[in-house]
């Protein structure tokens, strides 16, 4: 790479230390607190004051602040922040890189552990910020509140003695509430990569990661899940209040779209359709599925942000809907070429768990199983017919399967959203059929802005440092030349 290119590689850290400037050094903000419906803005006291100089933190003993914390919610909160992270890597390093060719699998699991690091860096730096802190830019996006999050640590009051924990409306540290926001903040570009497989820079693809993290990612966040977004549920002033209980719209569309955007932008893989490229090892894929389908209780039933009833409609919702996907997945191979597959079978599971997402809080077990029929098979019918009729090179369909069953799901949800889960809000069945506007709003607002997005990011990144690698490299494989590696040195 030229001094030029590396320079301009280097591009997206200066802002990042831009960012932490401009709102570290931004007094007049206010540090207001945006946290999950029902969010308190006081602070939780956990020690009493320190009544003897000689006294020791370890002697302090806790007494009841202004608003308990609740362990049960926090031990569930861990876990499920735990979980989400282990989708990343090994679950999606490994269902991606046993689709891939074997010369291509370290560089897909750099790229997740490498976003592991990254993004999770960058979401404490100012991601956070920008999804939950009060509107900027006529609520576009969040504000500089809660940068480095300020705001959001335990801090210390030395005129009381005491420390004080800003809480989450659930009885849990905002702290924890904005870790387990990290893993999905982590996860949704690493879906990405499945797009640009076996032939995008590892340079590009951070430039990508991390632009597309703040410009994207963080925008839709805060309309979808920030208490002032103007398509937040619970805010009572929201222009379109769209359910998306744990991410269809946010993680599930945008990934999807912005992938789409991403195959046809880069191109296809050399010899596309003109030489085999199948998956190199299925175990892999299988391996990683199943971990993703573990890992998806964190990430729905940990969305209820508390160990209570809703989470435990999110983890039924989602268990039976990957099983209905499998079913649907399963079935529609049987019937076109006469076999069920594992690779169908494991598709057709991430299908009905990416339809269920948006869903999970607002839906029952019934509901649920259809949801993911419905999943398993627009996917199987985008990832055979729709992606062969228009001839994209998406690698392992994050389009056909993120995209698609994201798009349904978030439709869905406006159709089978019930009193009986929600409490409040309904969907068509119920005889609330603007929610379906709603929904239909979300979803074009955020694919909307991941197609805006993308388009203007890849260009530019192509015009500095270029998007994909060369012919040579690509067909050597990017294990050995971005990487210096090779996965079975042993064949």
């Amino acid at each position: 790479m030229s001094q030029r290119a590396r320079s301009l590689a280097i591009a997206p850290t200066l802002i990042i230390a831009l960012t932490v400037f401009m709102g570290l050094g931004n007094g007049s903000i206010g540090y207001a607190q945006e946290t999950p419906e029902g969010a308190g803005t006081s602070s939780v006291t956990e020690e009493p004051p320190v009544t003897e100089a000689s006294e020791t933190v370890a002697e302090v003993t806790e007494t009841p602040g202004v608003e308990e914390l609740s362990e049960a919610n926090m031990a569930w909160m861990m876990i499920c922040s735990a979980l989400v992270l282990m989708m990343t890597a090994p679950g999606l390093a490994l269902f991606y890189c046993g689709l891939v060719r074997k010369k291509n699998v370290l560089s897909v699991m750099m790229q997740c552990i490498s976003l592991m690091g990254i993004m999770s860096v960058l979401w404490v730096v100012v991601g956070y910020s920008l999804a939950f802190a009060p509107d900027i830019m006529g609520g576009f996006v969040g504000g500089f509140d809660h940068v480095m999050l300020k705001g959001v640590l335990p801090t210390w009051d030395a005129a009381t003695g005491q420390i004080v924990t800003p809480p989450a409306g659930t009885q849990i540290p905002m702290l924890l509430f904005a870790v387990f926001q990290m893993m999905f903040f982590i996860i949704t570009p690493g879906l990405i990569v499945g797009a640009f497989a076996e032939r995008m820079k590892f340079s590009a693809m951070v430039v990508y990661s991390i632009l597309w993290g703040l410009l994207v990612y963080c925008p839709i966040a805060h309309w979808v899940w920030s208490d002032n977004g103007w398509l937040c549920e619970w805010n009572e002033a929201a222009a379109f209040p769209a359910l998306d209980f744990a991410g269809g719209t946010v993680v599930h569309i945008s990934s999807g779209v912005s992938a789409l955007v991403c195959a046809l932008m880069i191109g296809t893989r050399y010899n596309y359709q003109k030489e085999p490229m199948p998956p190199h090892n299925l175990t892999y894929t299988f391996i990683g599925a199943t971990m993703l389908w573990v890992g998806w209780f964190g990430f729905n039933a940990g969305s209820a942000v508390a160990a209570n009833s809703l989470a435990v409609n999110a983890f039924a919702a989602t268990h039976l809907a990957a099983s209905a996907g499998v079913i649907a997945w399963a079935a529609m191979e049987w019937m076109t070429i006469g076999r069920p597959t594992i690779l169908g079978a494991c598709s057709g599971a991430v299908a009905g768990l990416v339809c269920i997402t948006p869903a999970s809080g607002s839906v029952t077990v019934p509901s649920a199983i259809i949801i993911g029929l419905c999943g398993g098979l627009v996917s199987f019918l985008a990832c055979t017919k729709l992606k062969n009729a228009l001839g994209y090179d998406d690698s392992l369909d994050v389009f056909g399967v993120h995209g698609m069953s994201g798009i349904v799901g978030a439709l869905l949800t406006g159709v089978f959203a019930s009193r009986s889960i929600t409490g409040a809000r309904v969907g068509l069945i119920e005889g609330n059929g603007a929610q379906m506007v709603n929904q239909a709003v979300s979803i074009l607002a955020a694919a909307g802005l991941a197609i805006i997005g993308s388009v203007i990011l890849l260009k530019l990144i192509d015009l500095t440092i270029g998007l994909r690698v060369t012919e040579e490299k690509e067909i050597r494989g990017l294990d050995l030349t971005e990487h210096g590696e090779e996965g079975y040195i042993f064949l």
